[in-house]
């Protein structure tokens, strides 16, 4: 079997495409979306509503922008908490977890 970082460097490894949103509440906005998208197409003229969709297809680009930028940051902040643990920048929980004091511990207490 592959590693991550390998079928990352072969390009099998794509996260954007891996996302999937399912849910009721997904398909309720999908179906608004549709249905005002059919009334605006009935009420405007077809260069209007081409103006429309490409307006909608310029707010779809900076979603895409803005996933892709907090993919980002929540990979680098995972890697940063990693990169923490290894370097050893975790004696607080060292020290406190095997006197019996750290948040870990059964005994600690919650405040």
């Amino acid at each position: 079997m592959k590693s991550l970082l390998e079928m990352l460097y072969e390009g099998e490894l794509l996260p954007f495409e891996q996302i999937s949103v399912r849910g009721a509440k997904y398909r309720e906005v999908c179906n608004q979306i549709a249905d005002s998208m059919n009334q605006w197409q009935e009420r405007l003229s077809a260069e209007q509503f081409r103006q429309l969709e490409q307006l909608l297809s310029l707010r779809s680009q900076i979603g895409d922008m803005e996933m892709s930028a907090s993919f980002i940051y929540g990979f680098k902040l995972g890697a940063g908490l990693m990169n923490e643990m290894i370097d050893g920048r975790d004696e607080w929980l060292k020290g406190k977890a095997t006197n019996g004091e750290g948040p870990f511990h059964a005994n600690h207490e919650r405040g």
